[in-house]
């Protein structure tokens, strides 16, 4: 047998490893779920449902369909609990939210990590009869993967089809936003997948820098987008191919997605308090005006986050950030 292990499949081994060193530690802990959660397994959960989103339109296996939402699954119970608890431990240190409401979140915590740990065992990722790991191991060691190149071709008409699909559906005259969830979220969740593939393809995806960059991009230069960690491309020089991006582009796009991040994240403690208080209450007349009573004055009103999404999201569609994003194209 030989020992060579295909670029494709060797993407998905290195955070699967990284998912069953968590699991190890998790598994001898009264809560799994919970040391799953704060050892941050969401991280290497987002990079492989990152590689199964692509390969599943390079390779026509439907076991890459089905590895694509048993990663999307856990994820989204590991962002369940980040959810409460992250608000949690903000509104415990802002003196005017009521701790009924901190309670809650709390609460709401304990059960969404008890419901994991009962489906961590349930679906054979930890216990006795752990075998989730070995099982999605073999089932990827059975793709007939592409040799690097061929990988490359492909990979990069998959990237260029999910900008344009995005282009398509945001790039509209006519945009309107009237809704956190659906509309601002949604938009931060298709652009992040742009900045998501490159860390999961480990190399492939470099940036080059264009000194014919034009004037307007530097509004999206700050020094915490163009310092950020999360825009260093991973160590590409044992790869013989490469995918290049524009890197002031780029860093247009890493600004989008952290401001509409910001404006996601305003919209969200609206409604979590509002979630909280109709479950502590049952029913309470004026909430909305509770909520912003409660969150004070600086606290942005949904109107003016979905105006204020609208506006940069029309403004950055109208600069073709993404139509130039690709150097290669």
């Amino acid at each position: 047998m030989s020992d060579y292990t295909p670029i494709g499949l060797s993407r998905f081994l290195f955070f699967l490893q990284k998912i069953k060193t968590i699991l190890e530690k998790a598994e001898s802990a009264q809560s799994p779920a919970f040391v799953a959660y704060t050892e941050d397994m969401r991280t290497p959960l987002f990079m492989l449902e990152a590689l199964t989103r692509l390969y599943k339109k390079i390779h026509p296996h439907q076991k890459l369909k089905k590895l694509n939402k048993l990663f999307k699954d856990l994820e989204d119970r590991l962002g369940e609990i980040d959810y409460y608890d992250s608000f949690a431990k903000e509104f415990a240190a802002e003196k005017r939210i009521p701790p009924a409401i901190t309670s809650y979140l709390e609460k709401k915590t304990k059960e969404k990590t008890d419901e994991l740990n009962d489906d961590l065992k349930k679906k054979k990722w930890i216990g006795k009869n752990k075998k989730r790991l070995s099982k999605i191991t073999k089932q990827l060691e059975n793709i007939n993967w592409l040799n690097e190149k061929e990988d490359t071709l492909a990979i990069l008409n998959v990237y260029t089809k999910n900008i344009d699909k995005i282009i398509k559906r945001y790039k509209k005259p006519n945009l309107q936003f009237s809704d956190i969830e659906n509309d601002v979220h949604e938009l931060r969740r298709q652009l992040r997948w742009l900045s998501i593939y490159p860390q999961a393809l480990r190399g492939l995806i470099q940036l080059r820098s264009d000194p014919q960059a034009p004037d307007f991009l530097n509004k999206y230069l700050t020094p915490g987008i163009v310092n950020s960690l999360f825009n260093i491309m991973p160590d590409g020089t044992d790869l013989q191919e490469h995918i290049l991006l524009n890197d002031h582009y780029y860093f247009a796009l890493s600004w989008m997605i952290a401001e509409l991040g910001k404006l996601k994240d305003a919209g969200l403690k609206t409604l979590v308090i509002e979630e909280s208080i109709s479950k502590i209450y049952k029913t309470c007349e004026k909430t909305e005006e509770l909520v912003y009573a409660i969150c004070g004055d600086a606290q942005m009103k949904i109107p003016q986050i979905l105006t204020y999404s609208e506006q940069i999201t029309k403004t950055f569609f109208d600069e073709n950030i993404l139509e130039n994003l690709i150097y290669n194209k």
